[in-house]
């Protein structure tokens, strides 16, 4: 009888524990799954990323962001850098008041980042090339693009090329 409650005793303290240890790493489980999940949506980095021509007309248009992680000023911690190189794109006068392309990167509705892409002179128009190396934030939900630019008057205009992060590889 002693070895019975004695068996009965242990089985009934064993799966006490276990429930508790089940009800107490519920939400740690839960919180970790989580992580994980955002972990899968956030971009492998180092990658680059394929920018397509919003004017399906402008068949030459094209251009890539290399987005990866540096450390400029250590001891500082690490910032996502954003760097854009575009070719074949029409001369910005074409479409209106603009005299130049600016690399322009947003997470929807949070914040977004813009940089001056600089010409290079070459036979059939320039590249346009420029990165940005001070983002703080997750890179996830992101749109790359380059759009057109007024330098004297510091407005952006509209969208010649772009494409979401999570194409990045």
């Amino acid at each position: 009888m002693k070895k019975i409650s004695l068996i009965f005793l242990l089985l009934l303290l064993s799966l006490t524990t276990v429930l508790y240890l089940t009800w107490e790493k519920s939400p740690k489980v839960k919180a970790i799954n989580e992580e994980s999940e955002q972990l899968l949506e956030a971009i492998s980095e180092p990658c680059s990323l394929t920018l397509e021509s919003v004017d399906k007309s402008l068949t030459n248009a094209k251009g890539v962001a290399l987005i990866y992680k540096v450390q400029l000023n250590p001891p500082s911690f690490a910032r996502t850098n954003i760097s854009i190189l575009a070719v074949h794109l029409p001369e910005p006068s074409s479409y209106g008041d603009f005299d130049s392309y600016e690399g322009f990167a947003s997470i929807p509705e949070e914040i977004s980042w813009r940089f001056k892409l600089y010409p290079t002179p070459e036979d059939n128009g320039p590249s346009w090339a420029g990165r940005f190396d001070l983002i703080t934030a997750e890179m996830k939900n992101v749109e790359v693009q380059v759009r057109l630019s007024n330098s004297k008057t510091n407005k952006l205009g509209p969208s010649v090329l772009t494409n979401s992060i999570k194409y990045c590889k």
